[in-house]
């Protein structure tokens, strides 16, 4: 039977389908992670203590904590918490926002202050103000060292997406799972297929964030 159970009743669809809600949790993730990263790693720069103190505390919670705890905690505690369900697709697009701004604001920080203070010191010397000097001298800089590791950062938050499948949403893992129990019997090789177009599907979604990666890079070097 192979590669044909694809084509059995609506299994194709359903795959598609899946693929479909793994990339609105993958995609507003990252649009929302990128935009409030960015405005997170300025405000990691400043150096009031307290400021300093939540950034960091906010930085050390997403990355002690497992981000399946975060997603369990996030879907059971708002039934508890509110008296209230919230859809699974919106608890992993919270959840993963809430990672995502952590590691790129971690990520934008790391860029902005790994300019040299000079490049600073002589802008103000022109008579550039700190909003001038950071639009014209830090953030050109900072959007060049940023690039490779949050297309990284990018790529493991559509990946990390499989995650939903435990609090049960209907993501390409969990449908093809649901394809392969019902099909084991009549094809034990059903697994293999399944998830070798699921992995298909997977590296059609990442590489053009890698072949894109490369693009910027080689352009910012030209």
């Amino acid at each position: 039977m192979g590669l044909s159970i694809l084509f059995q009743g609506s299994n194709l669809e359903r795959l598609l389908g899946g693929l479909g809600v793994t990339a609105q949790i993958a995609f507003i993730s990252v649009f929302f992670a990128c935009i409030l990263g960015v405005i997170m790693g300025v405000i990691m720069t400043s150096k009031n203590k307290v400021v300093h103190f939540l950034c960091q505390f906010y930085l050390e919670v997403v990355r002690i904590i497992p981000l399946l705890v975060i997603l369990f905690l996030v879907y059971f505690g708002f039934a508890k918490w509110f008296g209230a369900h919230l859809d699974g697709v919106w608890v992993c697009i919270i959840v993963f926002i809430f990672w995502g701004t952590a590691e790129m604001g971690d990520l934008v920080r790391g860029a902005l202050t790994s300019i040299e203070k000079h490049q600073i010191e002589s802008a103000y010397a022109l008579g550039l103000t700190k909003t001038q000097t950071f639009i014209y001298i830090l953030l050109p800089q900072s959007l060049k060292r940023v690039t490779p590791g949050a297309i990284n950062l990018f790529t493991r938050m559509v990946k990390t997406s499989s995650l939903a499948m435990l609090i049960g949403v209907l993501e390409v893992i969990k449908v093809g799972q649901q394809i392969i129990e019902t099909s084991l019997f009549t094809d034990p090789s059903a697994a293999l297929w399944i998830y070798g177009v699921i992995f298909a599907l997977y590296f059609a979604i990442c590489y053009p964030l890698s072949l894109f990666s490369k693009y910027l890079e080689s352009r910012w070097e030209n």
